[in-house]
C-alpha cells in the first residue's frame, strides 16, 4: 500500500507537469507559426479545449514510462506495477478528457492574427528563393518577381494556375528546420488526440475501449524495462518501444487498415472496436509471455537450490 501511495503521488506530479509543459510548448509553437505566416485574413484562433486535448497523449506516454521505469527501480512486483499503472494512468486519461469538455466554454488563448501590412516591394524568403511582392501584401495573388539561384529575375503578372506555378508563397513557415524524427512525433501525438478526442464526443464507450486498450498495451511492457542493470538504458529501451506503439497506433487508425481488419472481424465486432481489440490482444500476448518467463524462472531458481542443497548433503 505504501508503494502505490508512492507511485500514485509520482504518476500525479508527471501526468500533471508533461500535460502543462505540453499546453504552453503548443502555445509558443502556434504564437511562432502565426509570427511567420502572411494571412490573406485574419486566422481564427484556436480554443484552451483544442490545445489541451493535444496535450493528453504526451502526457500520458511519458508519464507511464517513467512511472514504469520507477516500479523497476522500487523492485515492485511486475503484475502489481502494471495493475497499479493501469489504474492510474486510466483515471487521469479520463478524468482529464471529461475536464476539457466542461472547460471548452473557456475564452480562446490564441486570438486572431492581423495580417502583415507591407508596401509593395516585400521580400518573402523560402530558403535561397525569394518573391518580391509588386503590390501590398495583402494581395498575395498580385503580379510580383521570383529569384531562383543561377537564373533570371521571372516575371509573374497573374501567378495562379498551372503555367504560373514557379515558385508558390508558402501558407505556412517559410523554413523548417526541424529534425523529421521529432516532427513525426509531433503528428503521431496529434493523430492520437484527434482520434481520442472523436471517439470522446461520438461514443463514451468507444472512447473509454480504446483508452483502457492502450494503456494496457502500454503497462504490459513493464516486464521489457528490466532486462539492462543499468537504468538509463531501460528507459531508452522503452522510449524505443513506446515510440514503435506510437506508430503502431497511427497505422491501425488509417482507413486502409480498418477496411482490412473489417474484412476479417467486420461480421462480428463493431468497426469502433478494432483497434482496441488489436491493442488488448498485443499487451496480453505481452502479460502472458511475462507470466510464462516468470513461471520458468522460478522454476529454473527452485532447480539450482535443490541442486545445492543435494550437493551440501552429500559433503
Amino acid at each position: 500500500m505504501k508503494n502505490f501511495a508512492k507511485l500514485a503521488l509520482f504518476f500525479s506530479i508527471l501526468f500533471i507537469a508533461f500535460f502543462v509543459v505540453s499546453i504552453v510548448l503548443r502555445f509558443f509553437s502556434s504564437w511562432i507559426d502565426l509570427a511567420s505566416i502572411i494571412p490573406v485574413e485574419a486566422r481564427a484562433g484556436e480554443e484552451v479545449a483544442e490545445a489541451a486535448w493535444k496535450a493528453i497523449p504526451p502526457a500520458l506516454y511519458f508519464s507511464m514510462l517513467l512511472a514504469l521505469s520507477y516500479t523497476v527501480r522500487r523492485r515492485m512486483p511486475v503484475f502489481l506495477a502494471i495493475f497499479s499503472v493501469i489504474i492510474l494512468a486510466f483515471a487521469f486519461s479520463v478524468g482529464s478528457s471529461i475536464g476539457i469538455t466542461r472547460t471548452g466554454a473557456l475564452k480562446t488563448v490564441f486570438k486572431p492574427a492581423s495580417p502583415i501590412k507591407a508596401n509593395p516591394g516585400l521580400i518573402v524568403s523560402q530558403g535561397e528563393n525569394s518573391v518580391i511582392l509588386l503590390r501590398e501584401s495583402t494581395d498575395i495573388s498580385g503580379p510580383r518577381l521570383v529569384s531562383i539561384p543561377g537564373r533570371p529575375l521571372i516575371y509573374q503578372e497573374v501567378p495562379i494556375g498551372p503555367n504560373n506555378s514557379i515558385l508558390p508563397i508558402p501558407a505556412i513557415s517559410f523554413q523548417d528546420d526541424t529534425p523529421w524524427f521529432i516532427k513525426s512525433i509531433g503528428i503521431d501525438f496529434s493523430l492520437s488526440a484527434r482520434e481520442l478526442k472523436s471517439r470522446f464526443q461520438t461514443d463514451f464507450l468507444s472512447f473509454v475501449s480504446y483508452a483502457f486498450s492502450l494503456i494496457l498495451l502500454l503497462s504490459s511492457m513493464r516486464s521489457l524495462l528490466d532486462l539492462s542493470q543499468w537504468p538509463l538504458a531501460n528507459i531508452f529501451l522503452g522510449a524505443l518501444i513506446f515510440r514503435l506503439i506510437l506508430a503502431l497506433e497511427t497505422i491501425l487508425n488509417t482507413r486502409e487498415i480498418n477496411l482490412l481488419l473489417g474484412s476479417f472481424l467486420g461480421k462480428h465486432v463493431p468497426s469502433a472496436f478494432f483497434t482496441p481489440l488489436a491493442f488488448c490482444a498485443l499487451g496480453l500476448l505481452v502479460l502472458l509471455y511475462a507470466l510464462l518467463t516468470g513461471i520458468a524462472r522460478s522454476a529454473s531458481e527452485d532447480a539450482r537450490s535443490e541442486d545445492r542443497r543435494s550437493s551440501d548433503e552429500e559433503f
